[in-house]
């Protein structure tokens, strides 16, 4: 009885190990098919993001004619040119000040999504995401019609109040006011929708438990609502960043960096003076320049993400 008992046991453990072994080989073979399935998508993004990023870096090194190894020579005449160092201030100015008021403001109207009946929450969300669903091109062209100096909206609106007309893409400051206010009018609602879904996943009870403790609704958003969408926040703040920076159309369409450069950002201004101005290598240095001041904020919020994670 002894030896059958053993036998059994060997039967037991031995099935066992051939089980955890065919486990182990199936989730190896399924890691690999599933590098082979994202693979074209890997390959896709080398060959359209790694490979341009090379080539910029490559063209920064040029001259003019795109004939001569100049190293640093283009980075060396920016550096030297205050147009640079205006585009340089213009552009932190426009990124930060646009992606803190989408964030307020998305944060918001999350906040009030959230609280809207379930039955109505489809039809709000659906309206509140408008601004983001239509091609910013296509929007911006309708607000350059409400900022037109002679048949403004905003100014015919005014004008009811006795207010003057205002030289919307006219005057310096009222530019930058103009493409900033497009650009949260056109990225708040990616805020809102991002947030909403953060928001969805705070448990009730914290809630529950700090009203219970006498929190009110100041204190359970601080203490409860904002720790649980800490992350979500830094990393929509970053992409959000990075998404600004890079930012092209508004600006080249409602002011084209006018009046006298006042409003141009980096990739305005790269192509104003790599294409329209027959020096790519030089558009390309300057292109290349939003590369460190990203990264910086990537390190900074990332490194900030990852140490709440090994402290969760």
């Amino acid at each position: 009885m002894a030896d059958v008992a053993l036998q059994t046991k060997g039967a037991i453990a031995g099935r066992t190990v051939r089980k955890k072994s065919s486990l182990q080989n199936m989730m190896r073979r399924k890691s690999t098919v599933a590098f082979l399935m994202a693979l074209p998508l890997i390959l896709l993004i080398a060959v359209m993001v790694i490979y341009p990023a090379f080539y910029a870096l490559h063209l920064a090194t040029l001259n003019k004619a795109m004939t001569k190894f100049v190293g640093f020579g283009n980075f060396e005449f920016l550096f030297k040119r205050d147009t640079f160092w205006l585009v340089v201030k213009q552009s932190c100015i426009f990124a930060i000040t646009a992606v803190l008021f989408k964030a307020l403001i998305g944060f918001i109207v999350a906040h009030f999504a959230h609280n809207i009946p379930a039955n109505k929450q489809r039809k709000w969300r659906g309206m509140l995401l408008v601004p983001w669903v239509i091609p910013p091109a296509m929007s911006t062209l309708a607000w350059l019609w409400l900022f037109d100096p002679s048949y403004s909206a905003f100014n015919y609106t005014l004008a009811t109040f006795g207010i003057g007309p205002i030289a919307w893409t006219g005057d310096a400051a009222w530019a930058r006011f103009s493409v900033i206010l497009v650009n949260i009018w056109y990225g708040a609602p990616f805020f809102m929708i991002m947030y909403l879904a953060a928001l969805k996943s705070v448990p009730e009870q914290l809630y529950e438990a700090a009203a219970i403790d006498g929190a009110n609704w100041w204190q359970r958003i601080w203490y409860v609502t904002l720790p649980m969408m800490r992350n979500i926040i830094a990393i929509t703040t970053l992409f959000s960043l990075i998404v600004t920076f890079a930012n092209f159309d508004i600006v080249r369409i409602l002011t084209a960096g006018g009046p006298l450069d006042h409003t141009h950002i980096f990739a305005t201004w790269a192509f104003r003076v790599g294409i329209e101005g027959s020096d790519i290598p030089l558009g390309a240095s300057v292109s290349l320049f939003m590369a460190p001041i990203l990264a910086v904020a990537a390190i900074f919020i990332l490194r900030d993400v990852n140490k709440r994670g090994n402290e969760a």
